[in-house]
């Protein structure tokens, strides 16, 4: 492909050579540099690719496309391209690349604080109960068919992604739920390509410091970024920072919530509560009309089944499809019961900072449990102000709280541990500590009492505990099964 076809659309100075070279590859890690690649230099927290610009030249580059000033070894033949924004370039030349596969897909993106991992699960499965086939990217992993890929970043790299577009349009995909992070957006990951719909969860301070957002405007405005880049907005009336959200959009707007006005919105929510299993009933009303239950608890459950009604409704998908497969959703780690007895219920949540915690404990506390029980541990090498206010969140929620290690990475985990207790310490929470998880775990299970509510918090979904700068394998689910498997009957 020409160089010049690669740049269709952006603004840029060709300041050496010219655009009408071949290039056989686009490449943006030095460590993946050939002869007659375009090389996009991107300047990294920790690594810029500018520096690497030389080297690039010296491995016979085609092309080398920069945002600021570099040097290059005597007699390379490499164009220079400069362009405002390396990472803004990079998402349009990596379209153009791969063919412009989202054009030819209905890309769904998902943005906001909380929600979106469930909700793009939810349409998901709806969609394919439909009979569509659905490619899916976030935080757990991206779906392409059968294959299950790891995510490294919850949006990836924009080259990436688009890589994603084409392998999921050659499965046979049509449609592709994705999360939006506001770090994504921030870092021009989803430009290239225009979303069909743009969804709106909620929006809380969240992700605000170092190497994230310089402050809660900024994440904000990050966020209200994808408004400006889809056809149809569908978001939540009720949060109280909907308006700047959607400041400058250019799409069309949906609304959903509790709100009646709303363009869809729910009412009449009862708790359900079976054994082993926790769940909420409600009317689902607006441009539709009928009852709703999902498998997992609390108001916040009400609104990412909303989300997914509000989107699938614009597929055609009828309220029988829409019903059975809501009734069915489970997303790993995401309120994910666990069958272990009867008599108490067992949970696994990712929920691993203050914010999410308070809201699942004080969502649980609404199911009046015989005693909320909060195992949980807090990620070494991070903020100790996070450990301070978990520890205290489940002092004040929980009525025993279960204190682990989590991943402890380059700290003690005993260290770790004193903090979590000096949060605790201001409330009256009853605590015991165990440092090993599956300890802890199993003295859940064996100290669970009728009508308890246990909470596995901090790991959801992942499967592995990181110490000493190594993962090590451990996933919950397999933890349980090796703790009921020692024990000699059943709960």
């Amino acid at each position: 492909m020409r160089c010049e076809e690669l740049l269709k659309g952006l603004s840029y100075e060709c300041i050496r050579g010219n655009t009408e070279c071949e290039i056989k590859e686009v490449v943006y890690d030095s460590r993946k540099l050939s002869e007659g690649c375009l090389f996009i230099c991107i300047s990294g927290y920790k690594v810029d690719g500018h520096s690497f610009a030389g080297e690039a030249a010296s491995s016979g580059a085609a092309a080398i496309v920069v945002e600021k000033d570099v040097l290059l070894p005597e007699g390379s033949g490499a164009a220079v391209i400069r362009v405002a924004d390396t990472r803004y370039a990079m998402a349009f030349i990596s379209a153009a690349y791969f063919g412009h596969p989202a054009d030819r897909l209905k890309v769904i993106g998902i943005t906001g604080t909380k929600g979106k991992t469930t909700t793009t699960y939810l349409i998901k499965s709806i969609l394919e109960s439909a009979g569509y086939r659905v490619g899916l990217v976030g935080t757990i992993e991206t779906i392409i068919g059968d294959r299950h890929i790891p995510a490294n970043n919850t949006t990836p790299e924009s080259f990436l992604l688009q890589q994603y577009f084409k392998e999921m349009e050659e499965a046979g995909c049509e449609i592709v739920v994705m999360e939006a992070a506001s770090q994504g957006l921030m870092l021009h990951r989803t430009q290239g390509f225009t979303f069909e719909i743009g969804i709106f969860t909620n929006l809380e301070p969240d992700h605000i410091g170092p190497n994230e957002h310089a402050d809660f405007e900024e994440y904000q405005a990050c966020k209200g970024r994808l408004f400006r880049q889809c056809r149809l907005g569908i978001v939540n009336k009720d949060d109280a920072h909907l308006e700047a959200v959607l400041k400058g959009h250019t799409c069309q707007v949906e609304t959903y919530g509790f709100d009646s006005s709303a363009d869809i919105y729910a009412e009449g929510l009862k708790l359900v509560h079976k054994p082993g299993e926790l769940g909420i009933d409600f009317r689902v009303r607006g441009g539709v009309d009928f009852q709703v239950e999902v498998p997992t608890p609390g108001r916040f459950s009400v609104y990412n089944a909303l989300t997914a009604i509000a989107v699938c409704r614009h597929f055609q998908v009828e309220a029988s499809q829409i019903q059975k497969a809501l009734l069915g959703a489970h997303v790993k780690g995401r309120i994910e019961m666990v069958p272990v007895s009867d008599a108490f219920t067992l949970m696994i949540d990712y929920a691993h900072n203050a914010m999410s915690l308070k809201s699942l404990l004080a969502t649980l506390r609404e199911y009046q449990p015989a005693r909320l029980v909060c195992l949980f541990g807090c990620g070494g090498n991070r903020s100790r102000l996070r450990r301070f206010e978990m520890g205290e969140v489940s002092g004040t929620y929980a009525d025993l709280t279960i204190i682990t290690s989590d991943n402890p990475r380059f700290e003690k985990p005993q260290d770790i541990i004193e903090d979590i207790k000096t949060g605790i310490g201001k409330t009256a929470g009853k605590f015991v500590e165990i440092c090993d998880r599956k300890e802890a775990i199993a003295y859940a299970i064996d100290h669970g009492q009728p009508g308890d509510i246990i909470v596995l918090a901090g790991k959801g979904h992942e499967d592995y505990q990181e110490i000493e700068g190594v993962k090590y394998p451990m996933d919950e689910r397999v933890l349980i099964r090796e703790i009921l498997a020692g024990r000699k009957s059943p709960l």
